[in-house]
């Protein structure tokens, strides 16, 4: 499959061509698994005195990844230092020479596309067609931001004149250092997104992958130097967050935070960052949501069906976009929840690894832990488990973190889970007799990423995107139903608690926000 073209889970499922090349990487990367690895800061590789954690895959705890090494505050504080010190050229390197290592950077991806998913895969669980969609995303990612960059002839824009005898222009100038933080269920893409924006527009990175995947980010730092990003530009750290985030959010040479990952995190690191500052500074954050799909009675039920298990069970529900909230039209909510069952019924759930998995394992222990706690929760609270709700057991689960994909009904509304984002494999359901009564329930909540509308009703379909109160929206989609923005086609930007800026990644404005306005006047003619 060309690189070029338009690459979704469904296109991937349908080519053959991946398996080979997939199953040979595959390969080769397992038997270079459990080394020890350094940080990088500058041109230095670094060893902690504090010693190393070790990285083990959720698809059978006995694989060792790696052992990576546990960042002291000195050596956050030093990469800080350095990714300034190496703010003064990268910012002045040429934009045109940025956008060509970006391009370089793409095409490396490219080429190690293979060895990088097949590392996804065995990290964080990933199964092959996910983890290889996450790498043709960064590729195009890459691409499309390479030619915003050069389509805004970099940001630099004649004006003017204020008065007689002014030339006016308004250049666009990076902040200084960046410190990007990344989570787990796109360790690859969603580093890389926030990476290039930084990165392309003149900023340093100190770059702190999630502890549960710092090979995929240490494969993602490598990409970037390979492609030309000088030494001290971009910094690998890794370890505990409490340090890390003690020490980003009060030291005053960091410019700016970019960051995925939970509400609470970001929330907290919102405010750590502008109270501990002399001055405003901007912060990127994209911090999950509790995402609805609404099903009328005027739906096409087979797509409908498709594209909510896609959206709801792809990756364990471990997205930021999954469907977590179902509401389906009375008049035909038995109907399409026995197909929901059914089709639920047939996904394999098992290694990733192998070619027929639909679900691999959950990401660690914890998150077994509270799918225990959540399915529990619903059953005491008067929920009715329509499929689901085990931990499994046996052969290979016995050795990794794997549950079902689950179906709840008739839990309250008011149930603290219909808030909450699980971040799991657990679909709500319940029904609704308008469609006003629908979106009312959808936009009942503090977040608001990505929704979805199965309808072939274009009225319908006009009064979902009038009213709904998210960022992401999509009708009839069989692909996923709220899942699967690809950079170029969907902004996935998040309102209200699911986002902080308004520009999301994917769409024309993100590097923008790595960006601040400076005003150029020069006085040509006497006044």
């Amino acid at each position: 499959m060309s690189s070029g073209a338009k690459i979704t889970y469904v296109t991937l499922m349908s080519d053959p061509s991946i398996h080979p090349a997939f199953e040979e990487a595959l390969k080769n990367v397992e038997e270079k698994l459990g080394k020890s690895y350094p940080m990088y800061i500058g041109d230095e590789e670094v060893w902690s005195g504090a010693g190393e954690f070790e990285d083990r895959s959720p698809i059978d705890t006995s694989i060792l990844i790696g052992r990576f090494q546990r960042a002291e505050r000195k050596h956050v504080t030093r990469a800080i230092e350095t990714a300034d010190s190496a703010f003064a050229e990268w910012s002045r390197t040429s934009w045109r020479e940025r956008v060509e290592i970006m391009r370089r950077a793409a095409e490396i991806i490219d080429r190690r596309k293979f060895e990088i998913a097949a590392t996804i895969c065995l990290e964080v669980g990933k199964n092959r067609f996910e983890a290889l969609a996450e790498c043709w995303e960064a590729i195009d990612a890459l691409r499309y931001y390479a030619n915003i960059m050069e389509e805004s002839r970099g940001y630099e824009r004649e004006m003017g004149p204020g008065a007689p005898g002014e030339q006016c222009k308004m250049v666009a100038k990076p902040y200084g250092a960046w410190v990007v933080i990344s989570p787990f269920n796109f360790p690859f893409m969603l580093a890389n997104g926030m990476i290039l924006g930084a990165l392309l527009t003149g900023n340093t990175v100190v770059f702190k992958p999630t502890s549960e995947a710092p090979l995929s980010g240490l494969h993602l730092y490598s990409v970037f130097r390979e492609a030309g990003v000088p030494a001290g530009a971009i910094n690998y750290v890794t370890g505990p967050g409490d340090i890390f985030e003690e020490e980003v959010t009060g030291n005053t040479k960091v410019a700016g935070i970019a960051f995925t990952g939970s509400r609470d995190v970001g929330m907290r690191l919102y405010r750590r960052f502008l109270s501990s500052q002399p001055h405003p500074k901007p912060i990127v954050l994209e911090m999950g949501s509790k995402n609805p799909t609404i099903v009328t009675a005027k739906a096409d039920l087979e797509k409908a069906v498709t594209g909510v298990i896609r959206a709801a069970f792809g990756y364990d529900g471990q997205k930021c976009s999954a469907t977590s909230r179902l509401y389906v039209e009375e008049s035909i909510m038995d109907r399409f929840l026995e197909r929901l069952v059914a089709e639920t019924s047939r996904l394999k759930v098992g290694d990733p690894r192998e070619r027929d998995t639909f679900m691999g394992p959950v990401v660690n222990k914890r998150a077994v832990e509270n799918f225990r706690k959540y399915v529990e929760e619903a059953r005491r609270s008067g929920g009715r488990i329509l499929f689901g709700g085990e931990v499994l057991s046996g052969g290979i689960y016995d050795r990794g973190y794997y549950v079902q994909p689950t179906i709840i009904a008739d839990l309250p509304l008011e149930n603290h889970l219909w808030r909450d984002e699980l971040f799991l494999p657990i679909l709500l359901v319940a029904p609704f007799k308008t469609l006003q009564e629908a979106l009312k329930m959808a936009n009942n909540t503090e977040f608001g990423l990505t929704a979805g509308i199965f309808s072939e009703d274009p009225d319908e379909v006009r009064y979902f995107f009038d009213t709904i109160e998210f960022g992401v929206c999509y009708a009839n989609r069989r692909g996923g139903a709220t899942t699967g923005a690809w950079p170029g086609a969907q902004t996935f930007v998040g309102w209200k608690a699911s986002g902080a800026t308004g520009r999301g990644v994917g769409g024309p404005h993100y590097l923008l926000n790595y960006l601040r306005e400076q005003a150029q006047t020069v006085v040509v003619e006497k006044q």
